[in-house]
């Protein structure tokens, strides 16, 4: 613990003892199978997919439960700091260097009228989307101080369900300009003289789905689109425009055909355990069944984009992506919940910490290796959330807890090189798993990626099998010099974080000679491998 102002910190790191090979590798009392022969990796460092972008490390947070109240803005805690932001989660989020935040939604954008939330008279409402009071004590102003703490870029999502083209503008007005216009003027008047600069702006969210507020056939929102880039461009020509997309090809053509003079980005969004109606979580081996398609919606977004000659001009951004939906029943589908206790009460599940374990984990490395091969037309992606609800970090009065997802991103984050270059398993073993809705699927057990940095290649090991570990022999063509480990995993598939117990966390091994033996991967565990040359 460490103290600023007077508050308590968490510290946030890994564990400090530095591991033997042997140690990393017997963690837990590991074991491996008779008969498994190693698989054997190749590294072709001279062929390059492409750089890969920091921007897919980026994070979304909602007006949704305890994510932003009670979550990472909480004036009464005493983790808070004076603007009401909780220091243990910037400093959490700062270790994972978080590149830039999405916000405000989500379905909640989709009836958010930002002018209400600005200035010292703020406006509660009734949000239609999540069925509760917003206070909009949080808004753009506090926004733009948490990012500036943070040091990411901001990302802000319109109102394209109620809202008009002249009030996404407006708020491009509010957050660039200088000094001219009125809002302006107000942004300088409350407090904030020098313009945001906010690059990136979404016209809206999932308009597309019947649940959302304000939501769009195709050709309107081919039309509504074009409208508000129109607008927006002509504050800031700076600016860098998304705007909702799905794996639909009419939907696709009709926004492209229409926008893509305007559009910088085209959105797409996947949570692949769905969980709205019943807080039924897939279990380890149904998690593993979704990494079958992990890269889906990329590969057919990419491919229209082709098709459509504007692979180069437009980038995809994953801007909402999870394993597990969030739990909010009784909300969006006849007949809705009538008291709090049938629509309300229960999202309080979403912070079941026992939820989140290895295979959350080892879904999202799988997840983020993807993005990473994909480097070309993927260029940001946003976990959502951050905080609470499905989010890597928990928030409690005490503190805070790291589920497992939080350790990957701060092991991708913090120790993957710049550059990504091919890499394939000859022979690599399959397994079968059944998956949530009782199909066999057969899949890859090794999910690997190679990157580079000046004379180092660092690898990223995913083995998803829930029992046995796998042995890897490494071949670069070139003998490296050393190499060390850093390894996440955990006694079993199901273990977990939670208040007052650490089970998931990364445990780094020395900097050893590389003698060309096999490594030994645990189960369901995520190795970051360096090597130096």
């Amino acid at each position: 613990m460490g103290r600023r102002n007077g508050k308590a910190l968490v510290r946030i790191g890994y564990s400090p003892a530095l591991l033997s090979p042997a140690s990393v590798r017997n963690r837990g009392a590991l074991r491996q199978k008779k008969g498994f022969d190693p698989m054997r990796l190749k590294i072709n460092q001279k062929r390059v997919l492409g750089k890969r972008d920091p921007m897919i490390y980026g994070h979304f947070i909602e007006h949704f439960h305890r994510q932003i109240y009670g979550g990472l803005y909480d004036p009464k805690s005493p983790f808070s700091d004076e603007k009401g932001l909780r220091l243990d989660v910037l400093e959490a989020m700062r270790k994972i260097k978080v590149p830039v935040l999405r916000w405000p939604g989500g379905c909640f954008a989709s009836s958010y009228h930002w002018k209400d939330a600005v200035g010292p008279e703020r406006k509660p409402y009734f949000d239609k989307a999540w069925r509760v009071e917003e206070s909009n004590a949080f808004g753009t102003d506090e926004y733009m101080d948490l990012c500036e703490k943070l040091g990411c870029q901001p990302y802000i999502c319109t109102n394209a369900g109620t809202g008009t083209s002249e009030e996404m503008s407006d708020w491009v007005e509010y957050c660039n300009l200088e000094r001219e216009g009125r809002y302006a003027k107000w942004r300088s008047e409350n407090g904030h003289p020098r313009p945001y600069g906010v690059k990136y702006w979404s016209i809206g969210n999932e308009n597309y789905g019947d649940w959302e507020i304000g939501a769009k056939s195709a050709q309107q929102w081919g039309r509504l689109v074009k409208e508000s880039a129109k607008m927006i461009k002509h504050i800031d020509p700076t600016t860098e425009l998304t705007a909702a997309a799905l794996t639909d090809l009419d939907w696709n053509i009709s926004l492209l055909k229409n926008c893509s003079d305007f559009l910088d980005w085209i959105s797409i969004h996947e949570y692949w355990d769905p969980l709205q109606e019943k807080n039924q979580c897939a279990t380890y081996e149904e998690a593993m069944a979704y990494t079958n398609h992990v890269d889906d919606s990329i590969e057919n977004i990419q491919g229209l984009l082709t098709a459509m000659n504007l692979k180069g001009k437009i980038k995809i951004a994953f801007d909402e992506w999870n394993l597990r939906s969030w739990y909010h029943p009784n909300v969006f589908h006849q007949p809705m919940g009538v008291t709090k206790e049938e629509y309300l009460t229960p999202r309080d599940e979403n912070d079941q910490n026992a939820t989140y374990t290895m295979a959350d984990a080892v879904f999202s490395a799988c997840f983020l290796n993807a993005c990473n091969r994909h480097c070309d037309v993927v260029k940001m992606a946003n976990f959502a959330p951050t905080v609470n609800t499905r989010g890597c970090i928990f928030t409690y009065d005490e503190g805070i807890v790291l589920r497992s997802t939080y350790h990957v991103f701060d092991l991708y984050v913090n120790l993957l090189g710049d550059t990504v270059v091919d890499c394939w398993c000859e022979d690599a073993p399959k397994m079968t798993v059944k998956s949530k809705a009782g199909a066999l699927e057969e899949i890859q057990i090794i999910d690997a990626l190679a990157t580079m940095k000046k004379d180092s290649a660092i690898l990223s090991l995913v083995n998803k099998d829930p029992g046995s570990g796998r042995a890897l022999d490494v071949d670069f063509g070139a003998a490296p010099k050393e190499y060390r480990l850093h390894t996440l995993t955990g006694k079993a598939a199901d273990s977990y974080n939670d208040i007052g117990k650490n089970e998931i966390f990364p445990v780094a091994s020395q900097w050893l000679p590389f003698d060309g033996s096999s490594l030994t991967l645990p189960p369901h565990s995520v190795t970051i491998a360096e090597y130096r040359f």
